[in-house]
């Protein structure tokens, strides 16, 4: 065997191998993602403030932010979340910090 198709094999098999590793890792991952690739977390209403574009939840761990449960208020990206949700409302949400403010990017009720 040239050495050409030595390597053509080796490469073979290591491409075929990365594709089983990765899909065994995407079995593995419980974490829902967003389409830009940010885990949800969890969490429930505990205030809406529509006058100042507020929410204060009380969530589990924000990854993406390395932060730990604990509840805190936020700000919302866009005004019109806070008409879809109420207080004891449990929620997914994604949340980031932008200018300084944690604020949620994109939230879900839960049923």
């Amino acid at each position: 065997m040239k050495v050409r198709d030595l390597i053509i094999a080796v490469m073979i098999g290591l491409t075929a191998a990365h594709a089983v590793i990765a899909d065994d890792a995407h079995h593995k991952n419980t974490d829902v993602k967003t389409a830009a690739g940010a885990a949800l977390a969890e969490g429930e209403i505990r205030k809406v403030d529509k006058g100042a574009g507020k929410v204060t939840i009380r969530h589990g761990p924000i990854k993406n932010l390395d932060m730990p449960a604990m509840t805190m208020v936020f700000q919302v990206k866009d005004p019109a979340m806070l008409d879809l949700i109420k207080a004891g409302d449990r929620i997914n949400f994604v949340a980031d910090k932008v200018n300084g403010a944690y604020t949620v990017m994109q939230l879900e009720t839960v049923k």
